[in-house]
């Protein structure tokens, strides 16, 4: 096994473009990933809003822009006036389709800053709304309110599967799992059997909603690979539950919208051509079309002559097919053509091979034009699906390219893999960073740990837990090739972490998920051994998240990369977080003590010591009341205001309560987003934090005077942020530094264009990052509305750069605010 000698480096993609010097293919290259974020809305569509002022009347605005779940609105009748545009959250203010009004007996009425504008409401109205898009119904009321329209296509769902083997056939197919819009399929009827399941992006031509088949007469047969697992009334029986539950598990129409149309070919039983296979895309073959179906479809079959052939390559194409050109086009592209198993000798003739098989070849307005214009270049990294593991997603480089395809060397596979032929359009390839944004595993580059040493990590799937087995072997094989290893030493071996469950929980810990965590973890490097540690820990809490954000570590040592990243799932959401994390032996019993003390548990809980029969702190005898009060003093008592003041605290007392005011600085909530609005905000939109609220009752009480303190701050420094929940205004020693460096703005940032904010990034030291808002066409506007979340997702930053830009943001806001917003 090729693993015994290499271990998974854990991996970063920023690094790892870094370290060999490549770039990342564009964004912007990935249709199918463009198309798969939109959320049903639209710049144009128009809506009915209610208006802030008079919340029992409504008037129609018309969608600027959209960001997530969030709409920037405008009411009819300002025109191009930008000032009075507002933001809303889809989930919460109170939105509806043209018509909705009139249908439900409510007002619609001009609000106050536009009446002298509109002199006479219905003439307006019928003007604006004549051939107006109405913003989807769907999509603002009942279950799929505020969801991204991919986010309906859930497991359990039904589809409609074409058969490549034969396409006027299709079967039912169940969703298993949906990662960013690449379905994990399994055909109905077949149950736990996942042997025939299959991997395909919801925007396939070869899949559609249930009842795609009926409608275009096409019949629902199961394909001939897994027919005989069950009989025919089986079958039909399976057919006619499907039928009954249509309604329950069906998908939305408008979600096949942005599908790719199906054109019409002009191929003929008999022609020849050249074509990779689908199913092992490595070599350009001469291949035949088999037979024709219809105007849309045809089958072809890759050339094999040898009489003794077990099997043959065929496959179902339509006009817009990857991979299949025309003959001699390997040729004029100095590429080699593999010749036909069977072929006498080694150099192919196109020429001679058409005489002998007495065939002719298919003429080149069969195919479709080759574009180039694609934004790939040679050296370029993405990720892509392994033709032959379809589960396994890699890191793959360009390494060749003719006219709309790409040939890619993929790393990290569990098999080797030659070079894989793909187009630049198809939905098997993803931009740097589609896994972690859509909590998948990506399979890391494997590489030597000697003289390694550092980042050596079990790299862990996010969506599940692993259970005690994979942690003790993963741990065991690198304690056994430690004789390989400069890193698994004395200095940075971890000892072995015990899980003592019968010591006290705390308040956070659930002490049923811990009495089934493994007895121990380790040995191994440091690092591994605790952040696995920690991850364990994380996922047997009440609460993940709340546990990720009591480890979290201040701003000062995230901001200088000491920590590692963990992350937390809880219901739904994802969360990641910087936490310390020791990398040495000697400093191990003291991190575990530190930590059981911040999730105010037994200090035993967890440590390199084992617990036998009596804890030596004696918590067994301690009610939770008591020993949540006895760490609670032990707090208070810790960052008490000193007789100076507050401003004197030194920086190890003041460290607990940084933590817990700066902590929802830094802590990203990757799905849910909201927005506080400028100005004309409906009924029902957010208007402060709400989400994080309800987990600070939990904290523990501080000082009178500093909570007064503390509460001055927020009111302080909502005033100026437009900052959401999960990412709070900078702490008031930022402010301070802010307000100490006197940003004076010449002009209003709201009217800033975009070559105007990229000269204000020039001025900072944020400058290299000012290309991204070029190329992002980032105005002033935008920019007082990018966040920390926002500013990670959507620019791919590290955490460092971009807290250094929001930092910049902030300057402005608070600048924006002082000169401007009166």
């Amino acid at each position: 096994d090729a693993g015994s000698s290499v271990e998974e480096m854990e991996f970063n993609w920023d690094e790892y473009l870094e370290d060999t010097g490549a770039t990342a293919a564009p964004h912007g290259s990935f249709k199918h990933v463009d198309t798969s974020l939109q959320n049903g809305f639209a710049p144009g569509m128009k809506l009915e809003v209610a208006v802030k002022s008079d919340q029992n009347t409504y008037w129609v605005a018309t969608i600027i822009t959209t960001c997530g779940q969030l709409l920037l609105l405008r009411y009819d009748g300002y025109g191009e006036d930008r000032k009075a545009d507002f933001w809303c959250d889809i989930l919460t203010a109170d939105l509806h389709p043209i018509g909705w009004c009139e249908q439900n007996k409510k007002i619609l009425k001009v609000p106050e800053g536009i009446k002298d504008k509109i002199p006479d409401q219905e003439e307006f109205l019928q003007r604006v709304l004549k051939g107006a898009c109405s913003a989807p119904a769907n999509l603002l009321e009942g279950l799929h309110r505020g969801k991204n329209p991919l986010d309906l296509i859930a497991p359990g769902s039904r589809l409609e599967l074409q058969n490549i083997r034969d396409s006027l056939e299709a079967w039912i197919v169940n969703v298993v799992e949906n990662v960013g819009g690449r379905l994990k399929l399994r055909y109905e009827g077949l149950e736990d059997l996942d042997k025939f399941d299959q991997w395909l992006f919801y925007l396939d031509p070869f899949l559609h909603q249930v009842g795609w088949a009926a409608q275009h007469g096409y019949s629902l047969q199961p394909p001939l690979a897994i027919r005989s697992l069950r009989s025919e009334a089986d079958w039909q029986e399976i057919l006619k539950k499907v039928k009954e539950e249509e309604e329950e598990s069906s998908v939305p129409t408008d979600l096949f919208k942005d599908k790719p149309v199906i054109g019409v070919h002009s191929f003929s039983e008999g022609m020849k051509l050249e074509a990779v296979d689908p199913m092992a895309p490595f070599v350009i073959s001469p291949a035949t079309v088999l037979k024709v179906y219809n105007d849309k479809y045809f089958m072809i079959e890759i050339d094999d002559l040898r009489p003794e052939r077990a099997s043959s390559q065929r496959y179902v194409c339509h006009v817009s097919s990857a991979g299949i050109f025309p003959v001699q086009w390997s040729l004029k592209n100095g590429l080699h053509l593999s010749p036909p198993p069977g072929y006498p000798g080694q150099d192919f003739d196109w020429a001679d091979y058409l005489k002998q098989c007495g065939a002719e070849a298919a003429p080149q307005s069969c195919f479709p034009l080759l574009t180039s214009d694609h934004g790939f270049k040679e050296n370029m990294k993405l990720e892509a699906v392994n033709p032959v593991d379809p589960e396994e997603v890699c890191i793959a480089t360009v390494t060749k390219l003719k006219d709309s395809y790409l040939w890619l060397q993929l790393e990290g596979s569990k098999k080797p893999v030659p070079e894989c032929i793909v187009s630049v359009e198809s939905m098997n390839i993803f931009p740097v960073g589609w896994c972690e944004t859509n909590g998948y595993q990506l399979r890391p580059p494997r590489k030597a740990i000697v003289n390694k040493q550092k980042k050596i990590a079990v790299v862990q799937p996010e969506k599940q837990i692993l259970s005690s087995r994979t942690v003790h072997d993963g741990l065991k094989n690198q304690e056994l090739n430690s004789s390989d290893s400069v890193v698994i030493n004395g200095k940075y071996c971890c000892p072995k972490i015990y899980f003592n469950h019968r010591c006290f929980s705390g308040p956070y810990l659930n002490k049923g998920r811990i009495a089934e965590l493994p007895q121990s973890v380790g040995p191994g490097n440091c690092v591994l051994v605790l952040k696995e540690v920690l991850t364990l820990l994380i996922n047997a809490a009440y609460k993940p998240s709340r546990v990720l954000r009591e480890l979290q570590l201040d701003e000062e040592a995230a901001w200088h990369g000491h920590g590692e990243t963990l992350k937390a799932k809880y219901k739904g959401k994802s969360y990641r977080a910087t936490v310390e994390v020791v990398r040495t032996a000697d400093r191990v019993a003291d991190f575990c003590r530190k930590t059981c003390i911040k999730l105010e548990c037994c200090p035993n809980l967890f440590g390199p010591q084992m617990v036998l029969d009596k804890c030596s702190e004696n918590c067994s005898v301690l009610t939770k009341t008591k020993y949540t009060h006895y760490y609670g003093k032990r707090k208070n008592k810790r960052i008490g205001r000193p007789p100076g003041g507050h401003s004197n605290l030194e920086v190890a007392m003041k460290k607990p309560n940084k933590r817990r005011k700066r902590r929802k600085h830094f802590f990203v909530h990757k799905k849910k987003r909201s927005s506080t609005s400028v100005d004309n905000t409906p009924a029902g939109s957010p208007q402060g934090s709400g989400a994080e609220e309800e987990d600070d009752q939990d904290e523990s009480e501080l000082s009178h005077s500093l909570a007064q303190d503390r509460d001055k701050r927020k009111r302080k420094l909502r005033t100026f942020s437009f900052s959401d929940d999960e990412n709070k205004p900078p702490s008031p020693k930022d402010i301070k530094m802010e307000v100490a460096e006197k940003l004076q703005l010449d002009s209003n940032p709201l009217e800033w264009s975009v070559a105007d904010v990229v000269r204000f990034l020039k001025s900072t030291d944020c400058a290299p990052l000012a290309r991204i808002f070029l190329d992002q066409e980032i105005d002033g506007q935008a920019l007082l509305l990018l966040t920390l979340p926002t500013v990670q997702e959507c620019m791919d930053l590290k955490l460092g750069p971009a807290i250094k830009l929001c930092h910049h943001i902030e300057r402005v806001k608070l600048a924006f605010y002082q000169q401007f917003a009166n």
